[in-house]
Protein backbone atom coordinates (compact mmCIF):
# COMPACT_ATOMS: atom_id res chain seq x y z
CA UNK A 1 0.00 0.00 0.00
CA UNK A 2 3.02 2.28 0.34
CA UNK A 3 3.26 2.50 -3.44
CA UNK A 4 -0.32 3.70 -3.61
CA UNK A 5 0.40 6.54 -1.22
CA UNK A 6 3.44 7.65 -3.15
CA UNK A 7 1.62 7.68 -6.48
CA UNK A 8 -0.83 9.15 -5.72
CA UNK A 9 -30.67 6.67 4.91
CA UNK A 10 -33.27 5.28 7.22
CA UNK A 11 -33.25 2.52 4.70
CA UNK A 12 -32.90 -1.22 4.73
CA UNK A 13 -30.47 -3.32 2.74
CA UNK A 14 -32.81 -3.29 -0.22
CA UNK A 15 -32.24 0.44 -0.72
CA UNK A 16 -34.55 2.65 -2.72
CA UNK A 17 -35.77 1.84 -6.21
CA UNK A 18 -34.87 5.31 -7.46
CA UNK A 19 -31.24 4.58 -6.67
CA UNK A 20 -31.09 1.90 -9.34
CA UNK A 21 -31.66 4.16 -12.32
CA UNK A 22 -28.57 4.13 -14.52
CA UNK A 23 -29.12 7.79 -15.32
CA UNK A 24 -28.93 8.90 -11.67
CA UNK A 25 -25.83 10.64 -10.42
CA UNK A 26 -24.64 11.79 -7.02
CA UNK A 27 -25.83 15.29 -6.12
CA UNK A 28 -23.58 18.33 -6.17
CA UNK A 29 -22.36 19.69 -2.84
CA UNK A 30 -23.49 23.27 -2.31
CA UNK A 31 -22.53 23.83 1.35
CA UNK A 32 -19.52 22.38 3.15
CA UNK A 33 -19.65 24.14 6.54
CA UNK A 34 -22.13 26.13 8.58
CA UNK A 35 -21.74 29.89 8.97
CA UNK A 36 -22.02 29.65 12.74
CA UNK A 37 -20.88 26.71 14.84
CA UNK A 38 -22.45 25.05 17.90
CA UNK A 39 -21.08 25.41 21.44
CA UNK A 40 -20.68 21.73 22.39
CA UNK A 41 -16.87 22.15 22.60
CA UNK A 42 -16.89 25.42 24.55
CA UNK A 43 -16.50 23.69 27.94
CA UNK A 44 -13.92 20.88 27.55
CA UNK A 45 -14.30 19.68 31.16
CA UNK A 46 -18.07 19.27 30.93
CA UNK A 47 -17.69 17.55 27.55
CA UNK A 48 -15.21 15.08 29.05
CA UNK A 49 -17.42 14.41 32.07
CA UNK A 50 -20.41 13.67 29.83
CA UNK A 51 -18.37 11.13 27.88
CA UNK A 52 -16.90 9.47 30.96
CA UNK A 53 -20.32 9.16 32.63
CA UNK A 54 -21.07 6.09 30.49
CA UNK A 55 -19.63 2.64 31.11
CA UNK A 56 -18.23 2.74 34.66
CA UNK A 57 -15.58 0.04 34.19
CA UNK A 58 -14.34 1.26 30.82
CA UNK A 59 -14.39 4.93 31.87
CA UNK A 60 -12.30 4.22 35.00
CA UNK A 61 -9.63 2.43 33.03
CA UNK A 62 -9.58 5.08 30.31
CA UNK A 63 -9.46 7.99 32.78
CA UNK A 64 -6.47 6.45 34.63
CA UNK A 65 -4.38 6.09 31.46
CA UNK A 66 -5.54 9.44 30.06
CA UNK A 67 -4.37 11.26 33.19
CA UNK A 68 -0.92 9.67 32.89
CA UNK A 69 -0.79 10.66 29.21
CA UNK A 70 -1.71 14.31 29.76
CA UNK A 71 0.57 14.71 32.80
CA UNK A 72 3.64 13.03 31.29
CA UNK A 73 6.57 15.37 30.63
CA UNK A 74 9.09 12.97 29.14
CA UNK A 75 8.37 12.38 25.40
CA UNK A 76 9.24 8.69 25.80
CA UNK A 77 6.75 8.27 28.64
CA UNK A 78 4.14 10.14 26.64
CA UNK A 79 4.64 7.77 23.70
CA UNK A 80 4.21 4.76 25.99
CA UNK A 81 1.00 6.12 27.51
CA UNK A 82 -0.28 7.10 24.09
CA UNK A 83 0.00 3.48 22.95
CA UNK A 84 -1.66 2.33 26.17
CA UNK A 85 -4.62 4.63 25.46
CA UNK A 86 -5.64 2.87 22.23
CA UNK A 87 -7.40 -0.17 23.66
CA UNK A 88 -9.16 1.57 26.61
CA UNK A 89 -10.46 4.33 24.35
CA UNK A 90 -11.95 1.88 21.83
CA UNK A 91 -13.51 -0.15 24.64
CA UNK A 92 -15.05 2.95 26.17
CA UNK A 93 -16.18 4.25 22.80
CA UNK A 94 -18.02 0.95 22.40
CA UNK A 95 -19.81 1.62 25.69
CA UNK A 96 -20.65 5.14 24.52
CA UNK A 97 -22.08 3.66 21.31
CA UNK A 98 -24.41 1.43 23.34
CA UNK A 99 -25.84 4.38 25.25
CA UNK A 100 -25.90 6.71 22.24
CA UNK A 101 -27.90 4.28 20.10
CA UNK A 102 -30.83 4.52 22.53
CA UNK A 103 -30.24 7.94 24.06
CA UNK A 104 -28.41 10.39 21.76
CA UNK A 105 -26.61 13.43 23.16
CA UNK A 106 -24.27 15.99 21.53
CA UNK A 107 -21.22 14.88 23.53
CA UNK A 108 -21.69 11.18 22.74
CA UNK A 109 -22.39 12.03 19.11
CA UNK A 110 -19.18 14.00 18.63
CA UNK A 111 -17.09 11.50 20.58
CA UNK A 112 -18.21 8.80 18.15
CA UNK A 113 -18.20 10.98 15.05
CA UNK A 114 -14.83 12.68 15.49
CA UNK A 115 -13.02 10.43 18.01
CA UNK A 116 -13.05 13.41 20.36
CA UNK A 117 -12.37 12.66 24.03
CA UNK A 118 -11.37 16.04 25.45
CA UNK A 119 -11.80 19.26 23.39
CA UNK A 120 -8.62 20.70 25.00
CA UNK A 121 -6.63 18.25 22.85
CA UNK A 122 -7.48 20.30 19.75
CA UNK A 123 -6.67 23.93 19.12
CA UNK A 124 -9.31 26.68 19.35
CA UNK A 125 -9.18 27.01 15.54
CA UNK A 126 -9.91 23.29 15.13
CA UNK A 127 -12.71 23.44 17.70
CA UNK A 128 -14.31 26.21 15.67
CA UNK A 129 -13.93 24.27 12.42
CA UNK A 130 -15.37 21.04 13.81
CA UNK A 131 -18.28 22.96 15.35
CA UNK A 132 -19.15 24.24 11.86
CA UNK A 133 -19.17 20.86 10.08
CA UNK A 134 -22.69 20.29 8.79
CA UNK A 135 -24.47 18.13 11.36
CA UNK A 136 -27.20 16.52 9.29
CA UNK A 137 -26.76 16.37 5.56
CA UNK A 138 -27.51 14.04 2.65
CA UNK A 139 -29.88 11.93 4.72
CA UNK A 140 -31.21 10.35 1.51
CA UNK A 141 -27.75 8.99 0.62
CA UNK A 142 -25.95 6.04 2.23
CA UNK A 143 -23.15 8.12 3.79
CA UNK A 144 -22.83 7.76 7.56
CA UNK A 145 -20.67 9.08 10.34
CA UNK A 146 -19.89 6.46 12.99
CA UNK A 147 -22.55 7.74 15.42
CA UNK A 148 -25.25 7.52 12.74
CA UNK A 149 -24.09 4.10 11.59
CA UNK A 150 -24.14 2.33 14.98
CA UNK A 151 -27.48 3.90 15.87
CA UNK A 152 -29.15 2.71 12.65
CA UNK A 153 -27.70 -0.77 13.15
CA UNK A 154 -29.00 -0.80 16.71
CA UNK A 155 -32.46 0.27 15.57
CA UNK A 156 -32.50 -2.46 12.93
CA UNK A 157 -32.65 -0.03 10.02
CA UNK A 158 -29.34 -1.34 8.65
CA UNK A 159 -28.17 -4.94 8.81
CA UNK A 160 -25.08 -5.51 10.92
CA UNK A 161 -21.87 -6.06 8.95
CA UNK A 162 -21.08 -9.72 8.38
CA UNK A 163 -17.96 -11.24 9.87
CA UNK A 164 -16.49 -14.73 9.81
CA UNK A 165 -16.46 -14.78 13.61
CA UNK A 166 -20.09 -13.79 14.13
CA UNK A 167 -22.39 -15.78 11.83
CA UNK A 168 -26.10 -15.05 11.97
CA UNK A 169 -27.77 -17.60 14.23
CA UNK A 170 -30.73 -19.45 12.84
CA UNK A 171 -34.11 -19.39 14.53
CA UNK A 172 -36.60 -16.66 15.26
CA UNK A 173 -33.98 -14.07 16.20
CA UNK A 174 -34.38 -10.55 14.78
CA UNK A 175 -30.99 -10.83 13.05
CA UNK A 176 -31.94 -14.07 11.30
CA UNK A 177 -35.39 -12.78 10.33
CA UNK A 178 -33.83 -9.54 9.05
CA UNK A 179 -31.40 -11.58 6.94
CA UNK A 180 -34.32 -13.51 5.41
CA UNK A 181 -36.18 -10.24 4.89
CA UNK A 182 -33.18 -8.75 3.10
CA UNK A 183 -33.00 -11.76 0.82
CA UNK A 184 -36.72 -11.64 0.06
CA UNK A 185 -36.54 -7.87 -0.44
CA UNK A 186 -33.80 -8.42 -2.99
CA UNK A 187 -36.06 -10.78 -4.93
CA UNK A 188 -38.90 -8.23 -4.85
CA UNK A 189 -36.79 -5.32 -6.05
CA UNK A 190 -34.88 -7.47 -8.52
CA UNK A 191 -38.07 -8.78 -10.11
CA UNK A 192 -39.54 -5.27 -10.25
CA UNK A 193 -36.43 -4.06 -12.00
CA UNK A 194 -36.54 -6.97 -14.47
CA UNK A 195 -40.25 -6.37 -15.13
CA UNK A 196 -39.52 -2.73 -15.90
CA UNK A 197 -36.92 -3.84 -18.42
CA UNK A 198 -39.29 -6.37 -20.00
CA UNK A 199 -42.00 -3.71 -20.28
CA UNK A 200 -39.62 -1.40 -22.13
CA UNK A 201 -38.54 -4.23 -24.43
CA UNK A 202 -42.14 -5.25 -25.12
CA UNK A 203 -43.20 -1.66 -25.85
CA UNK A 204 -40.37 -1.32 -28.37
CA UNK A 205 -41.30 -4.57 -30.13
CA UNK A 206 -45.00 -3.67 -30.20
CA UNK A 207 -44.19 -0.30 -31.74
CA UNK A 208 -42.13 -2.08 -34.40
CA UNK A 209 -44.96 -4.57 -34.89
CA UNK A 210 -47.51 -1.82 -35.49
CA UNK A 211 -45.21 -0.20 -38.04
CA UNK A 212 -44.60 -3.49 -39.82
CA UNK A 213 -48.34 -4.36 -39.93
CA UNK A 214 -49.18 -0.95 -41.30
CA UNK A 215 -46.46 -1.21 -43.91
CA UNK A 216 -47.45 -4.74 -44.94
CA UNK A 217 -51.20 -3.99 -45.26
CA UNK A 218 -51.07 -0.82 -47.34
CA UNK A 219 -51.20 -1.70 -51.08
CA UNK A 220 -51.01 0.43 -54.16
CA UNK A 221 -53.52 0.08 -57.00
CA UNK A 222 -52.57 -2.39 -59.72
CA UNK A 223 -51.10 -0.61 -62.73
CA UNK A 224 -52.93 -3.05 -65.04
CA UNK A 225 -56.32 -3.52 -63.37
CA UNK A 226 -57.93 -0.38 -61.98
CA UNK A 227 -59.55 -0.60 -58.51
CA UNK A 228 -57.61 -3.79 -57.83
CA UNK A 229 -54.88 -3.67 -55.19
CA UNK A 230 -51.48 -4.77 -56.31
CA UNK A 231 -49.58 -7.74 -54.83
CA UNK A 232 -47.13 -7.32 -51.97
CA UNK A 233 -43.82 -5.72 -52.71
CA UNK A 234 -40.57 -7.40 -51.78
CA UNK A 235 -40.34 -5.13 -48.71
CA UNK A 236 -43.86 -6.09 -47.63
CA UNK A 237 -43.09 -9.80 -48.04
CA UNK A 238 -40.00 -9.30 -45.91
CA UNK A 239 -42.09 -7.52 -43.25
CA UNK A 240 -44.63 -10.37 -43.19
CA UNK A 241 -41.86 -12.88 -42.63
CA UNK A 242 -40.36 -10.73 -39.87
CA UNK A 243 -43.78 -10.46 -38.24
CA UNK A 244 -43.52 -14.10 -37.23
CA UNK A 245 -40.18 -13.52 -35.52
CA UNK A 246 -41.50 -10.47 -33.63
CA UNK A 247 -44.62 -12.41 -32.57
CA UNK A 248 -42.42 -15.21 -31.19
CA UNK A 249 -40.33 -12.68 -29.26
CA UNK A 250 -43.47 -11.09 -27.81
CA UNK A 251 -44.79 -14.48 -26.72
CA UNK A 252 -41.45 -15.29 -25.09
CA UNK A 253 -41.42 -11.97 -23.24
CA UNK A 254 -45.00 -12.57 -22.11
CA UNK A 255 -44.04 -15.96 -20.65
CA UNK A 256 -41.06 -14.42 -18.89
CA UNK A 257 -43.19 -11.59 -17.46
CA UNK A 258 -45.78 -14.10 -16.26
CA UNK A 259 -43.07 -16.02 -14.41
CA UNK A 260 -41.63 -12.84 -12.90
CA UNK A 261 -45.07 -11.70 -11.72
CA UNK A 262 -45.68 -15.03 -9.99
CA UNK A 263 -42.27 -14.82 -8.30
CA UNK A 264 -42.99 -11.21 -7.30
CA UNK A 265 -46.35 -12.15 -5.72
CA UNK A 266 -44.71 -14.97 -3.76
CA UNK A 267 -41.81 -12.77 -2.63
CA UNK A 268 -44.11 -9.94 -1.52
CA UNK A 269 -46.30 -12.33 0.41
CA UNK A 270 -43.24 -13.84 2.11
CA UNK A 271 -41.88 -10.35 2.82
CA UNK A 272 -45.11 -9.35 4.54
CA UNK A 273 -45.02 -12.43 6.78
CA UNK A 274 -41.38 -11.81 7.70
CA UNK A 275 -42.06 -8.16 8.56
CA UNK A 276 -44.86 -9.21 10.91
CA UNK A 277 -42.61 -11.81 12.53
CA UNK A 278 -39.78 -9.27 12.88
CA UNK A 279 -42.09 -6.75 14.56
CA UNK A 280 -43.23 -9.45 17.01
CA UNK A 281 -39.66 -10.45 17.85
CA UNK A 282 -38.52 -6.83 18.27
CA UNK A 283 -41.45 -6.16 20.59
CA UNK A 284 -40.68 -9.31 22.59
CA UNK A 285 -37.05 -8.29 23.00
CA UNK A 286 -37.78 -4.65 23.82
CA UNK A 287 -37.66 -5.40 27.54
CA UNK A 288 -34.71 -7.80 27.46
CA UNK A 289 -31.14 -7.17 28.64
CA UNK A 290 -30.03 -6.76 25.03
CA UNK A 291 -32.54 -3.98 24.37
CA UNK A 292 -31.81 -0.30 24.91
CA UNK A 293 -34.25 2.34 26.14
CA UNK A 294 -35.74 2.77 22.66
CA UNK A 295 -35.86 -0.90 21.73
CA UNK A 296 -32.26 -0.80 20.50
CA UNK A 297 -30.60 -4.17 19.90
CA UNK A 298 -27.52 -3.69 22.06
CA UNK A 299 -26.08 -7.05 21.03
CA UNK A 300 -26.16 -5.84 17.41
CA UNK A 301 -24.45 -2.58 18.45
CA UNK A 302 -21.71 -4.49 20.26
CA UNK A 303 -21.16 -6.83 17.32
CA UNK A 304 -21.10 -3.97 14.83
CA UNK A 305 -18.68 -1.97 16.93
CA UNK A 306 -16.33 -4.95 16.88
CA UNK A 307 -16.50 -4.89 13.09
CA UNK A 308 -15.87 -1.15 13.10
CA UNK A 309 -12.68 -1.63 15.13
CA UNK A 310 -11.45 -4.09 12.50
CA UNK A 311 -12.32 -1.61 9.73
CA UNK A 312 -10.38 1.09 11.60
CA UNK A 313 -7.29 -1.16 11.79
CA UNK A 314 -7.52 -1.82 8.07
CA UNK A 315 -7.66 1.90 7.22
CA UNK A 316 -4.53 2.51 9.32
CA UNK A 317 -2.49 -0.48 8.21
CA UNK A 318 0.48 -2.00 10.01
CA UNK A 319 2.71 1.06 9.95
CA UNK A 320 0.12 3.82 10.32
CA UNK A 321 -0.91 5.91 13.31
CA UNK A 322 -3.39 3.77 15.27
CA UNK A 323 -4.03 6.48 17.89
CA UNK A 324 -7.84 6.81 17.85
CA UNK A 325 -8.27 10.15 19.64
CA UNK A 326 -8.59 13.47 17.81
CA UNK A 327 -5.67 15.73 18.72
CA UNK A 328 -4.07 18.70 16.98
CA UNK A 329 -0.58 17.14 16.97
CA UNK A 330 -1.77 14.26 14.77
CA UNK A 331 -4.31 16.09 12.62
CA UNK A 332 -2.69 16.44 9.17
CA UNK A 333 -5.66 17.66 7.14
CA UNK A 334 -7.11 20.91 5.93
CA UNK A 335 -10.85 21.65 5.92
CA UNK A 336 -10.99 20.72 2.23
CA UNK A 337 -9.24 17.38 2.85
CA UNK A 338 -10.96 16.24 6.05
CA UNK A 339 -13.24 13.24 5.53
CA UNK A 340 -16.58 14.95 5.98
CA UNK A 341 -19.65 13.76 4.10
CA UNK A 342 -19.45 16.75 1.81
CA UNK A 343 -15.81 16.21 0.84
CA UNK A 344 -16.24 12.46 0.37
CA UNK A 345 -19.40 12.94 -1.68
CA UNK A 346 -17.59 15.36 -3.99
CA UNK A 347 -14.84 12.78 -4.56
CA UNK A 348 -17.35 9.97 -5.20
CA UNK A 349 -19.11 12.16 -7.76
CA UNK A 350 -15.75 12.88 -9.44
CA UNK A 351 -14.91 9.15 -9.54
CA UNK A 352 -18.30 8.30 -11.07
CA UNK A 353 -17.85 11.02 -13.70
CA UNK A 354 -14.76 9.13 -14.94
CA UNK A 355 -15.60 5.51 -14.09
CA UNK A 356 -19.23 5.77 -15.11
CA UNK A 357 -20.10 2.15 -14.26
CA UNK A 358 -18.34 2.08 -10.90
CA UNK A 359 -21.61 1.60 -8.98
CA UNK A 360 -23.29 -0.71 -11.51
CA UNK A 361 -24.06 -4.32 -10.71
CA UNK A 362 -25.89 -6.64 -13.08
CA UNK A 363 -28.83 -8.76 -11.97
CA UNK A 364 -30.01 -11.34 -14.51
CA UNK A 365 -28.31 -9.35 -17.25
CA UNK A 366 -29.78 -5.96 -16.31
CA UNK A 367 -27.48 -3.28 -14.84
CA UNK A 368 -28.54 -1.65 -11.57
CA UNK A 369 -26.83 1.42 -10.15
CA UNK A 370 -26.30 0.83 -6.43
CA UNK A 371 -24.27 3.33 -4.40
CA UNK A 372 -22.50 1.53 -1.52
CA UNK A 373 -22.78 2.35 2.16
CA UNK A 374 -19.94 4.67 3.14
CA UNK A 375 -18.89 4.51 6.81
CA UNK A 376 -16.72 7.46 7.84
CA UNK A 377 -14.35 6.43 10.64
CA UNK A 378 -12.49 8.88 12.93
CA UNK A 379 -9.02 7.45 12.29
CA UNK A 380 -5.68 8.75 11.03
CA UNK A 381 -5.64 6.01 8.42
CA UNK A 382 -4.57 6.63 4.85
CA UNK A 383 -6.54 3.97 2.99
CA UNK A 384 -10.21 3.27 2.47
CA UNK A 385 -11.36 -0.35 2.45
CA UNK A 386 -14.25 -2.43 1.18
CA UNK A 387 -15.76 -4.49 4.00
CA UNK A 388 -18.48 -6.17 1.91
CA UNK A 389 -18.96 -6.00 -1.89
CA UNK A 390 -22.67 -6.78 -1.33
CA UNK A 391 -24.88 -8.96 0.84
CA UNK A 392 -24.48 -12.48 -0.50
CA UNK A 393 -28.11 -13.19 0.45
CA UNK A 394 -29.26 -10.34 -1.77
CA UNK A 395 -27.13 -9.87 -4.88
CA UNK A 396 -29.93 -8.04 -6.66
CA UNK A 397 -30.19 -4.79 -4.72
CA UNK A 398 -28.03 -4.87 -1.57
CA UNK A 399 -25.42 -2.18 -1.07
CA UNK A 400 -21.74 -2.85 -0.62
CA UNK A 401 -19.92 -1.35 2.38
CA UNK A 402 -16.79 0.76 2.26
CA UNK A 403 -15.01 2.49 5.13
CA UNK A 404 -13.12 5.76 4.71
CA UNK A 405 -10.83 7.39 7.32
CA UNK A 406 -11.73 10.91 8.38
CA UNK A 407 -8.16 12.19 8.89
CA UNK A 408 -5.98 10.78 6.07
CA UNK A 409 -2.86 12.36 4.64
CA UNK A 410 -4.55 12.36 1.22
CA UNK A 411 -8.35 12.09 1.16
CA UNK A 412 -8.45 11.52 -2.61
CA UNK A 413 -6.21 8.45 -2.29
CA UNK A 414 -8.22 7.21 0.71
CA UNK A 415 -11.51 7.34 -1.21
CA UNK A 416 -9.95 5.92 -4.38
CA UNK A 417 -8.53 2.92 -2.51
CA UNK A 418 -11.96 2.19 -1.01
CA UNK A 419 -13.70 2.39 -4.39
CA UNK A 420 -10.97 0.35 -6.11
CA UNK A 421 -11.28 -2.31 -3.40
CA UNK A 422 -15.05 -2.37 -3.98
CA UNK A 423 -14.53 -2.59 -7.74
CA UNK A 424 -12.22 -5.58 -7.38
CA UNK A 425 -14.31 -7.47 -4.84
CA UNK A 426 -17.60 -7.04 -6.72
CA UNK A 427 -16.03 -8.26 -9.97
CA UNK A 428 -14.38 -11.18 -8.17
CA UNK A 429 -17.59 -12.25 -6.40
CA UNK A 430 -19.66 -12.07 -9.57
CA UNK A 431 -17.07 -14.08 -11.53
CA UNK A 432 -17.08 -16.63 -8.68
CA UNK A 433 -14.94 -19.69 -9.47
CA UNK A 434 -13.79 -18.12 -12.73
CA UNK A 435 -12.40 -14.89 -11.24
CA UNK A 436 -8.86 -15.79 -12.38
CA UNK A 437 -10.02 -16.48 -15.93
CA UNK A 438 -12.82 -14.12 -16.95
CA UNK A 439 -13.79 -10.48 -16.93
CA UNK A 440 -11.97 -7.67 -15.16
CA UNK A 441 -10.27 -9.77 -12.47
CA UNK A 442 -9.48 -12.65 -14.84
CA UNK A 443 -7.75 -10.50 -17.45
CA UNK A 444 -5.85 -8.53 -14.81
CA UNK A 445 -4.79 -11.67 -12.94
CA UNK A 446 -3.49 -13.32 -16.11
CA UNK A 447 -1.36 -10.25 -16.86
CA UNK A 448 -0.16 -10.25 -13.23
CA UNK A 449 0.90 -13.90 -13.55
CA UNK A 450 2.55 -13.34 -16.94
CA UNK A 451 4.69 -10.58 -15.40
CA UNK A 452 5.67 -12.94 -12.55
CA UNK A 453 4.84 -10.27 -10.00
CA UNK A 454 4.86 -11.09 -6.29
CA UNK A 455 2.45 -9.92 -3.63
CA UNK A 456 -1.29 -9.35 -3.34
CA UNK A 457 -2.80 -8.95 -6.80
CA UNK A 458 -5.58 -6.75 -5.37
CA UNK A 459 -3.08 -4.18 -4.08
CA UNK A 460 -1.50 -3.94 -7.53
CA UNK A 461 -4.98 -3.48 -9.01
CA UNK A 462 -5.78 -0.69 -6.53
CA UNK A 463 -2.57 1.13 -7.43
CA UNK A 464 -3.32 0.81 -11.15
CA UNK A 465 -6.94 1.91 -10.63
CA UNK A 466 -5.67 5.14 -9.07
CA UNK A 467 -3.44 5.67 -12.11
CA UNK A 468 -6.39 4.95 -14.40
CA UNK A 469 -8.51 7.69 -12.86
CA UNK A 470 -5.87 10.30 -12.11
CA UNK A 471 -3.49 9.94 -15.08
CA UNK A 472 -4.89 7.85 -17.92
CA UNK A 473 -8.20 9.74 -17.85
CA UNK A 474 -6.20 12.86 -18.67
CA UNK A 475 -4.34 11.23 -21.55
CA UNK A 476 -1.10 10.52 -19.68
CA UNK A 477 0.06 6.94 -20.30
CA UNK A 478 1.21 5.40 -17.02
CA UNK A 479 -0.14 1.86 -17.23
CA UNK A 480 1.20 -1.18 -19.11
CA UNK A 481 -0.53 -1.74 -22.44
CA UNK A 482 -2.30 -4.93 -21.31
CA UNK A 483 -3.67 -3.28 -18.17
CA UNK A 484 -4.87 -0.26 -20.15
CA UNK A 485 -6.66 -2.54 -22.62
CA UNK A 486 -8.37 -4.44 -19.78
CA UNK A 487 -9.46 -1.29 -17.98
CA UNK A 488 -10.67 0.36 -21.21
CA UNK A 489 -12.96 -2.59 -21.87
CA UNK A 490 -14.16 -3.55 -18.38
CA UNK A 491 -14.05 -0.15 -16.63
CA UNK A 492 -14.82 2.13 -19.59
CA UNK A 493 -14.62 5.89 -19.52
CA UNK A 494 -17.79 7.78 -20.50
CA UNK A 495 -18.23 8.11 -24.26
CA UNK A 496 -17.56 11.86 -24.15
CA UNK A 497 -14.18 11.23 -22.51
CA UNK A 498 -13.37 8.45 -24.99
CA UNK A 499 -14.15 10.83 -27.87
CA UNK A 500 -11.76 13.36 -26.38
CA UNK A 501 -8.94 10.87 -25.73
CA UNK A 502 -9.02 9.30 -29.19
CA UNK A 503 -8.04 12.64 -30.72
CA UNK A 504 -5.20 13.11 -28.28
CA UNK A 505 -3.11 9.99 -28.77
CA UNK A 506 -2.72 7.07 -31.15
CA UNK A 507 -2.90 4.58 -28.25
CA UNK A 508 -6.41 5.68 -27.31
CA UNK A 509 -7.40 5.91 -30.97
CA UNK A 510 -6.58 2.21 -31.38
CA UNK A 511 -8.65 1.33 -28.30
CA UNK A 512 -11.50 3.44 -29.64
CA UNK A 513 -11.35 1.56 -32.95
CA UNK A 514 -11.49 -1.77 -31.09
CA UNK A 515 -14.70 -0.57 -29.42
CA UNK A 516 -16.22 0.13 -32.82
CA UNK A 517 -15.13 -3.26 -34.18
CA UNK A 518 -16.63 -5.08 -31.19
CA UNK A 519 -19.87 -3.13 -31.50
CA UNK A 520 -20.16 -4.01 -35.17
CA UNK A 521 -19.59 -7.70 -34.48
CA UNK A 522 -21.86 -7.70 -31.39
CA UNK A 523 -18.96 -9.11 -29.43
CA UNK A 524 -18.50 -6.35 -26.90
Amino acid sequence: MADIEENGITEDEGGEISEFSVENRLPAVTKKIEEAGHNAFSNPVEFYKAIMAEGKDTSTRLHTVFQKYTQAKDPKDKTVFRMQLISPFWEHLGAVARFYAGSPSPQKKYALRFGLLHPSLISPELREYFSKIVDTSFQNLPLYYLDEWVRFVGLGKIRASTTDETPVKKGNTPAHIQALLDKTGGKVEGNKSLLDGKNVERARLEENLRGMVKSATEHDESPIYPKVQDVCTDEQKKSLQELQDVAKLLLRIDREMNGLLKELDEAQEESGKLKEKLDEEMAAQAGSDDAGPAGVDLAAVDTEFGSVRQMAKMTVGRQGNAFPILATEFYRCQPATTGTKENILSLLAWIESIDSEVFHRAYKGKPNRIVPYVIILPTYGDFGVCWEPYDKRNKATSRGRIAVPMYPKNLTVAVLTAVADLRWQVAKEIASYYWMEEGLTGNYYQWFQAQKLKGDVKLFFIQDYIMWLTKESEGTQKLPKEVRNTFWRYMPFPQTLKDKLKDRNLIYQELYQKDMNRAMSDGY
